[in-house]
């Protein structure tokens, strides 16, 4: 086996799932920024959630909007379900781990809050109990999913956004994700900077 080959190989497959993402993403990855935006400037705020690199990747989102992304600008109301190690542990402990994100979006999500959830097979029990949680806040979901989408591309209603990347293997899907949620960030700061 011929390690650099290897190497080279996963390069290629990732241009090659970026491209193709790009293609179908782009348009309504500008939509979600827009929608996180209004909700924004409505005093309204984004919970983040996901399982391992998803959550990874819920609270790099999250971290990007409270300090900043490139420019500087104030910090956004931006919260990551999967810091708090109490409530998580409490939560899973005391009724089910399928309810670890749910509880917190009962509990902290108001109308007009955005739920940003994280799954690449589409099929996170505890993320899918949040969209339930944040359509009973009344709140908008916005999905990153991969693979064909899973469970979760049939809870979207109304304003929620699902952005679903067209790959197999969760290790393309978390470098779209990451991608995703880098775009997110610039035209956020763009639509608040004044295009800058």
């Amino acid at each position: 086996m011929d390690l650099i080959d290897r190497v080279n190989q996963h390069f290629l497959d990732s241009m090659a799932a970026m491209e193709e993402a790009r293609e179908l993403l782009a348009a309504p990855t500008a939509v979600v920024a827009e929608c996180m935006v209004a909700a924004l400037m409505a005093d309204c705020k984004i919970l983040a959630c996901g399982n391992g690199g998803s959550a990874a990747d819920a609270q790099h989102f999250a971290a990007e909007m409270v300090g900043r992304f490139e420019k500087e600008r104030p910090g956004l109301a931006a919260f990551s379900l999967t810091t708090d190690t109490s409530a998580i542990t409490a939560i899973a402990n005391d009724y089910d781990y399928d309810l670890v994100f749910s509880k917190q979006v009962r509990a902290l999500g108001q109308p007009g809050d955005v739920l940003l959830a994280i799954s690449t097979s589409g099929n996170s029990v505890n993320v899918i109990e949040a969209i339930h949680a944040a359509h009973e806040r009344q709140m908008t979901v916005v999905a990153l999913t991969g693979k064909d989408g899973g469970k979760i591309t049939e809870l979207m209603v109304g304003d929620d956004i699902q952005l679903n990347v067209p790959a197999g293997r969760t290790a393309r899907i978390q470098e779209v994700h990451a991608l995703l949620i880098h775009s997110i960030c610039d035209a956020i700061d763009c639509i608040l900077l004044d295009g800058e």
